[in-house]
Order: C-alpha cells, then structure tokens, then sequence
C-alpha cells in the first residue's frame, strides 16, 4: 500500500517524528473523534493495572500530549514522561501547567530506544500507542525492561488485529478508509492518518507481541483485549 510516514530501517525514526510534527496540534482532538473518546477509558485502565503507589516512579514512554502521565501524576506518583517529539512534549508541558498540579510529570526528550536512566530506575513503564512507531521493537522492550527495577510491571496499550474474521475486515477497512478523513480534514493530509492502518498491518499480532516480551526478558506476561481485540493492553512484569 505504502504510506509517506512508514519507511522502514533507519529512516523510520525521522518519518515518525514528521508525523507527529504535523498532528500534534489536533492530536487530542483527532484521538477523541477518532475513539469516540473512548480512548481515555483506556488509558486510565492501563494507569490502574500499573497498581502503582504514591511516591513510586513511572516512566511513560512516547508520552505524547501527555493523558497517561498526568493521569499518573494525579495519583501522587513521581512521573517522567519521555517523547522524541518536540512538538507533542510542547502540548504535554502546556497541559501539564493547565492541570494545576502540584508535582506536575517531568517532560523530557529522548529516544526509546536509548533511554537515558539507569538499570533499575522506574517502578513501572507504560508505552500508548508508541511501541507500534519503534524502529525495532525488540530493542526498546529490551531497553524498557533495563530500565525497571525487578518486579516491576510494564504495560503496553496500543492498536490490535482482531481474530473475529469479520470484526477484523470491518475494523481494517474504517482504518483504511475512515480514520484517513481526519487527517485530511485537520491536518491537510490524509496520510498523517493513513499511517495507523500502514503501519499496523507491519505490527506483531497479540501473541506475537507478548512472546517478544517474554523473549526480552518479561515474566507473567498477559493479554487484556479491548473491543474484542481492536486494542489490547500487554501486561508483564520483570523477572
């Protein structure tokens, strides 16, 4: 199909980060009309399963505009929230000063495929509809597992491939051909959101994932499918 966004090898990276310069301005409004916001449900979820205490270190990974971070933050955990994109940490620290906080995430730039803390550091990683966008997958779960200390719990959230044949075919053609009018329609180019179907279609299924983590290093791996495996939340943690 091929789509301007997805290029695979080392220019995947550089591509992503033009995406995500481009949506950035209506990423969250694109995201709740686009999920009928029922994103957000999501989100808190994957906050809960983290089953984090106040005090406690959460690193979330491809932060974005922020929503799983500052939902972190708002239960008293100490959170940094790391994204390569300058323009949706902008949008992340904005929110961040609007949420009235009192210890507001940290935002800060850098690349997931080389996290720049040490072993051990974080309670828990989180990663939204990020892990999808690495250039190579086995490498940041690697990195994502270093980074937790033993026990901790990772938590992905992100786009699935339904295993109901027709809930599948239904799903895949609103993303082919549906989600890409949001594009256009806010960003003045329907391959932004063209992108989420190209790419997912280069996406391990769910299995497929939770044995990439495993092989990473993950124990106790599980697979919480959402919308009948339209989305899915992987849930491990550090053996």
């Amino acid at each position: 199909m091929g789509n301007k966004f997805y290029v695979p090898g080392e220019q995947r990276s550089g591509k992503v980060n033009d995406l995500f310069a481009a949506i950035a301005p209506r990423y969250d409004l694109i995201n709740d009309l686009q999920s009928f916001g029922v994103h957000r449900l999501w989100k808190r979820r994957l906050i809960g399963l983290a089953e984090l205490r106040p005090g406690e270190r959460l690193l979330d990974l491809c932060c974005g505009t922020g929503d799983v971070a500052l939902a972190g933050a708002r239960q008293g955990v100490r959170v940094c929230g790391l994204d390569f994109s300058g323009p949706m940490l902008a949008v992340a620290r904005q929110r961040g000063v609007a949420s009235g906080l009192s210890q507001s995430p940290e935002w800060l730039r850098g690349d997931a495929l080389r996290l720049p803390f040490g072993d051990a550091t974080f309670a828990a990683v989180t990663i939204s509809y990020g892990l999808r966008n690495l250039a190579d997958l086995d490498a940041g779960l690697r990195e994502m597992l270093r980074v937790l200390q033993p026990g901790g719990r990772l938590l992905v959230l992100d786009f699935g491939k339904p295993a109901n044949r027709v809930l599948r075919a239904f799903y895949f053609r609103y993303l082919r051909w549906f989600v890409p009018v949001f594009g256009r329609c806010f960003c003045g180019d329907s391959e932004t959101h063209a992108y989420i179907y190209e790419s997912l279609l280069h996406y391990p299924e769910a299995a497929a994932l939770a044995e990439m983590m495993r092989r990473a290093g993950a124990s106790a791996v599980r697979v919480l499918p959402l919308v009948g495996g339209c989305m899915s939340i992987h849930l491990a943690t550090k053996r």
